[in-house]
């Protein structure tokens, strides 16, 4: 039997380069001989692209809260079951853009939802899969600039006032404060080669 994969969840508000550094952050774990899988949240199953599609298209006043945050908790148990635990249970490393952790920060903290409140609506589809590590990607200063790179391109709640996605900062930083082993706050400035290098840092302890 596969000795179990591990569970890695990349994080951060808008424009901190992200995307970015999920290729290559995967890139050079690669690099290393492991078997990653790289997904996405909302999506990263076929069920879960279906809601993606709800969530960031229409008006900002499409869905309440409360209703965006049981979407995106109905995403990510078809994504979990679908695709993210058959991977682990095959001793694969899964990266996901993305995960419980967004959910936890922009409904949870921006969204006036509870922090609590949204981990408790998205326990049954989670189970026991929480990531094993989440790398929250963070720009102390300069963020709204960060955010206006991709302001043309902004889906619904990327596009929400800079208050809202301040509020969202606030909350990772909430969440990694409580949960220092797992969650690790990543200085997200410089030249991208260096983020890559601060991030496979945060991983050194699961690394072959």
């Amino acid at each position: 039997m596969s000795q179990r994969g591990r569970f890695i969840s990349l994080e951060g508000g808008e424009g901190v380069g992200k995307s970015t550094q999920v290729k290559a952050l995967a890139d050079a774990l690669r690099q290393r001989g492991l078997d990653v899988l790289v997904t996405r949240e909302p999506g990263g199953s076929e069920g879960a692209e279906k809601i993606r599609e709800l969530l960031l298209t229409g008006s900002d006043d499409r869905w309440s809260p409360e209703s965006e945050a049981l979407l995106f908790a109905a995403a990510r148990a078809d994504h979990v079951a679908k695709t993210i635990r058959p991977a682990l249970e095959a001793g694969r490393w899964v990266l996901s853009d993305r995960f419980v952790d967004s959910s936890l920060a922009y409904q949870g903290g921006a969204g006036d939802l509870g922090i609590e409140a949204v981990r408790a609506i998205n326990a049954v589809g989670i189970g026991e899969d929480f990531p094993d590590r989440t790398l929250v990607l963070s720009l102390d200063e300069g963020a709204e600039r960060a955010r206006a790179r991709d302001a043309d391109g902004s889906d619904r709640i990327g596009g929400r006032p800079d208050d809202y996605h301040r509020k969202v900062t606030a909350a990772f930083h909430i969440i990694a404060a409580a949960e220092p082993e797992r969650v690790k706050l990543v200085d997200a400035s410089g030249a991208p080669e260096q983020v890559t290098k601060r991030l496979l840092e945060a991983l050194q302890d699961f690394l072959p």
